[in-house]
């Protein structure tokens, strides 16, 4: 491996999860919002949207489930350490 690809591959990461992650959260709060409805600024109401919601809840789950497994990653040796598994098996070393 050259280093540029490796730079590629860490600026790559880099834009995933220090971008990608806040940008997925916020279009969760976006679709989580428009879907509860609700009285907008003119006086008018919206009715409810369940899929905007469970969309919104969807990458919710998504975001919150690349931080725990990123912690678990960053704790592996240790965890292996005291408890004897590999609590991400699907990674790499």
């Amino acid at each position: 491996m050259t280093y540029l690809e490796a730079l590629l591959k860490v600026l790559a990461v880099g834009l995933v999860l220090g971008a990608g992650l806040p940008a997925i959260f916020a279009v969760g709060l976006v679709a989580f919002s428009k879907g509860s409805g609700g009285v907008q600024t003119d006086g008018t109401t919206t009715a409810p949207n369940p899929a905007l919601k469970v969309a919104g809840l969807l990458l919710f789950t998504v975001v919150a489930a690349v931080i725990v497994i990123a912690i678990l990653y960053i704790t592996k040796s240790t965890i292996m350490h005291h408890f004897g598994f590999n609590p991400v098996p699907f990674l790499p070393k």
